[in-house]
């Protein structure tokens, strides 16, 4: 099952695309079940378990985030067609960076969460505003720094972990605990049928 790789094409009906576009990715996923059940005669239930889990925590030496205040404008930022800002938020990502203009941090959390970290993570940092921050690391699967001489800095560091740079550029940590999660388990799978 962790092998094989399948194309699954489905259509919405063009009345229901509108709503699609406003549901969040959790709900859209949701959708999904249905076809799978058909495709693949896929059987399942959802179970609580407990197992390790990250939470986001504000580290020891505080918050180093800067809180978005109403009517900031960004040189790059969100504009409207009069090239005033819109107020609104922006995020921007890319392998081992992300910018975040005006974001609430459970926008943060769920980018971190894409980041492969081989467990769920869950925000305890009983932030509420909206925040304004620049995150880079080096991604765990990033191939070693060329461009520098043998034994040069540039060929030795190559950048912080994930887990170093939400510390230091942010004041945020990563703490490892155990927590309940709920799980899918598969009851029954077959290979799809042919179209």
């Amino acid at each position: 099952m962790r092998a094989s790789r399948f194309d699954i094409e489905a259509k919405a009906d063009p009345v229901d695309a509108p709503k699609l576009e406003k549901l969040p990715d959790e709900e859209r996923g949701k959708m999904l079940l249905p076809v799978l059940a058909d495709r693949f005669n896929l059987k399942f239930h959802h179970e609580t378990r407990e197992l390790p889990i990250y939470v986001l925590v504000v580290a020891k030496g505080g918050l180093k985030m800067k809180e978005a205040k109403a009517g900031d404008t960004y040189p790059n930022g969100i504009k409207g067609p009069d090239g005033q800002s819109t107020g609104g938020m922006m995020m921007m990502t890319g392998r081992g960076k992300i910018t975040g203009q005006g974001i609430p941090i459970s926008n943060l959390v769920n980018m971190l969460s894409n980041q492969r970290l081989g467990r769920p993570l869950y925000d305890k940092t009983g932030l509420v505003g909206n925040y304004d921050f620049e995150l880079h690391w080096t991604p765990d699967d990033a191939p070693p720094m060329a461009g520098g001489a043998p034994g040069s800095e540039a060929a030795t560091d190559p950048g912080p972990s994930l887990f170093t740079a939400l510390q230091e550029q942010l004041g945020l940590r990563l703490d490892p605990q155990k927590g309940l999660v709920d799980v899918v388990v598969i009851d029954h799978i077959e290979l799809p049928s042919a179209n």
